[in-house]
């Protein structure tokens, strides 16, 4: 096995990973702001559509919340092998 072509592979995976990271952070701040509004609209309107609508935001919210920490993990799980594939790099003799 090439371990410069796995690393290379490996940090092609690990931006991929970095971008979606990125991505749901950003929809998770504009779901935030909807969250709120709608937090509001239901203590203020009192009906049983601005119920619905929060119920809904925060479902919205919390499947974001539950897909930031997955694409976190598999970041730090790319990032662990990564440097178990520098460390081997590192321990095996120039050919």
């Amino acid at each position: 096995m090439d371990i410069r072509k796995s690393l290379s592979e490996l940090g092609d995976r690990v931006a991929r990973a970095r971008e979606d990271l990125r991505i749901v952070e950003e929809q998770l701040l504009f779901q935030m702001d909807v969250l709120e509004e709608a937090k509001t609209r239901m203590l203020v309107a009192e009906t049983p559509l601005a119920d619905r609508e929060f119920r809904v935001a925060r479902e919205d919210h919390d499947r974001l919340v539950a897909e930031r920490a997955r694409v976190t993990q598999e970041l730090v799980e790319l990032q662990r092998e990564q440097d178990r594939l520098l460390d081997r790099m590192l321990a095996t003799p120039p050919v």
